[in-house]
């Protein structure tokens, strides 16, 4: 009997009654001869009998070719996923995992690089030693990218929210991971609110809700005189950042800032996730988040 070869199977786990068509399409188009599988609704309940079952049907040489990518909504949900599938793994029945909920991780990653790369065009160095301001922070893409932020040693990281209570749980959950001090809560209800959160900061990322005009053009000239780029991740009109267009890519908003648009940032979060996809196929085990989102996106504007 021949010895058995292996195709690349790939576990979509989703929080949501319908797992994301735009991940598995991608993987479908960049792996061939890829095998799909989708759970939907899933909760960490349910993670156990589904890990266990992958992970032993074709033995110590199959387990590396299948991989599980991990999804949904609900951001405390999938970590909850995260860590009951780390549980389940041990030598030699490990493989790779991608958390990536719904494109949170892969475009907070693709955001933080673009502001890196307006920095550098700039002459103005790189993060570290910058004041950020993370407008409406407390969403999966606001909570990864303050971490990247926080990560990459800027200065100060200022995380804004309504809810003032949100802010304050973002800022101590990065805080105490990376084992610093320098993410901020603050809490902004108004335009002049997130002017005075805006006052300090060389970079400013916006990652609102869809449609949410966050930071309006006449407070940015007003308030936002140390500002040397803005990035805003919502597509939908209104754009979080008035007068910054999609489409741009280090444009000047108003003299002297440099704008980055979500097409441009959704461009590249396309080709992370795709490099991303790629890396989980070739190693044998790992957690590829955010964290391995970013290094992929830096070194491909190192390649640059």
């Amino acid at each position: 009997m021949s010895e058995l070869k292996f195709k690349p199977v790939f576990l979509f786990i989703d929080t949501d009654k319908h797992a994301s068509p735009f991940d598995i399409l991608m993987t479908i188009d960049l792996i061939p001869d890829v095998v799909v599988l989708k759970y939907e609704n899933v909760t960490p309940e349910d993670v156990e009998k589904i890990v266990y079952d992958a992970l032993f049907p074709r033995g110590p040489k199959g387990v590396k070719y299948t991989k599980i990518f991990v999804n949904g909504r609900e951001l405390e949900t999938v970590n909850a996923i995260v860590e009951k599938i780390k549980k389940c793994m041990f030598p030699p029945f490990e493989l790779s995992v991608i958390v990536d909920p719904r494109g949170s991780y892969t475009t907070a990653s693709a955001a933080v690089v673009k502001t890196l790369e307006v920095l550098q065009k700039l002459g103005l160095g790189t993060i570290e030693g910058k004041n950020v301001t993370v407008l409406a922070g407390t969403g999966p893409v606001g909570v990864a990218a303050t971490w990247l932020y926080a990560a990459e040693k800027a200065a100060k990281v200022t995380v804004t929210s309504r809810d003032l209570a949100k802010a304050q749980r973002v800022a101590s959950r990065v805080n105490e991971e990376l084992k610093i001090d320098v993410v901020k809560p603050f809490q902004a209800k108004t335009s002049e609110d997130v002017g005075k959160a805006i006052e300090d900061a060389d970079i400013v990322l916006a990652t609102g809700a869809p449609g949410v005009k966050l930071l309006p053009l006449e407070i940015l000239k007003t308030y936002g005189k140390k500002v040397r780029v803005v990035a805003d991740c919502n597509a939908v009109p209104p754009y979080g950042i008035e007068g910054l267009e999609p489409k741009w890519d280090g444009k000047e908003v108003i003299p002297g800032v440099y704008g980055v648009g979500a097409l441009a940032i959704g461009t590249l979060k396309n080709k992370i996730e795709a490099e991303l996809i790629k890396k989980a196929l070739q190693e044998p085990k790992g957690i590829f988040d955010f964290r391995a989102a970013y290094e992929i996106g830096k070194a491909m504007l190192t390649a640059k």
